[in-house]
């Protein structure tokens, strides 16, 4: 796949006065085509390092420039006349944030103290996260999300993390129980998030790019890294359909992708005068974008991450 014009276009973009203007305006905002976009896909990749160190040092301003660094989940921690999406963040953009930022070398800890602390602030009872609100709120049930963990939960396994404090760890070893009691396939059991029930056979559909989203083997991977880095072994019965599937799925081991994640998204957009319309618009994409998440195409970067993973397996299994 020969992506050397696209991968360019995105480099000299992240370069350009236009992404400097669009990061001090938002870190995230708007989907796809602003910086934070465009720098993931290249972290997911492989390809971090070509995003410019500007860039870099614009988007941790941005991100430490966030009015309010805790997820409100009660009316009281959120201010009067605050902005619902651009004053605060998620467990699966800081999970994200983390990951990208240390793979190009930043020490998070130093430059962004407040993001690692939040993965263990917000963990649920059952080890999951979720980026709803109002889950929080709900006490007779646990409406965890597997999407809104599984960012968090790469995050704390970077290697660079290690040795890890005892809460990380706590967490760490709470969030790969969540995952292996959903057997990696699995929705939510709960009432307040059946959306989430109703999803889960998507995932069984590779993805790429991911950005927030799961999938099986973004679900197999993190796992396995897990138990890599922290000396554990994984019961075969809580892999066992997943690996399954994708064995079945794609017997050569070649990863095709089965859905565009980043399709038919909306977004809010900034207007001329410096404004912001929140009214939902389409998400505009962008020709790197288009080149690697084409559904049906054979995806070199799952294909090359299926393999490591099957490789990880072999070792961890019980």
């Amino acid at each position: 796949m020969d992506l050397n014009a696209e991968i360019a276009a995105t480099v000299d973009y992240l370069g350009s006065p236009t992404a400097m203007d669009c990061l001090a305006a938002s870190p995230y905002w708007p989907k796809w085509h602003s910086p934070w976009w465009h720098m993931l896909l290249l972290h997911e990749m492989g390809e971090t390092h070509l995003i410019p160190a500007p860039t870099i040092r614009a988007f941790i301003a941005a991100m430490n420039a966030t009015p309010i660094k805790i997820f409100p989940i009660h009316p009281s921690e959120f201010p009067d006349g605050g902005d619902p999406y651009r004053d605060t963040a998620c467990h699966c953009q800081l999970g994200n944030v983390y990951r990208v930022l240390d793979a190009w070398g930043i020490d998070v800890e130093a430059e962004l103290p407040w993001v690692k602390p939040w993965f263990t602030t917000y963990q649920m009872a059952d080890g999951g996260l979720n980026c709803d609100d109002s889950a929080y709120l709900v006490h007779d049930e646990c409406p965890s999300s597997m999407v809104g963990t599984i960012a968090a939960f790469e995050a704390l396994t970077l290697k660079s993390h290690a040795p890890r404090r005892d809460d990380e760890r706590r967490f760490l070893d709470r969030a790969a129980d969540f995952m292996i009691g959903r057997q990696l396939i699995a929705g939510s059991t709960s009432q307040h998030n059946a959306a989430e029930r109703d999803a889960a056979p998507h995932w069984r559909l590779p993805c790429f790019p991911r950005f927030y989203h799961y999938d099986v083997i973004r679900g197999l991977t993190a796992l396995t890294l897990w138990a890599e880095r922290t000396g554990q072994k994984l019961p075969a019965a809580a892999v066992a359909p997943a690996v399954e599937h994708i064995n079945q799925a794609f017997p050569d081991g070649t990863i095709r992708l089965g859905r565009r994640c980043c399709e038919g998204h909306g977004t809010i957009l900034r207007l001329p005068d410096g404004s912001w319309d929140h009214q939902h618009h389409q998400a505009e994409s962008f020709p790197l974008l288009d080149a690697v998440s084409a559904v049906g195409t054979t995806s070199p970067f799952l294909s090359r991450e299926w393999a490591a993973t099957q490789r990880r397996l072999m070792d961890l299994i019980l």
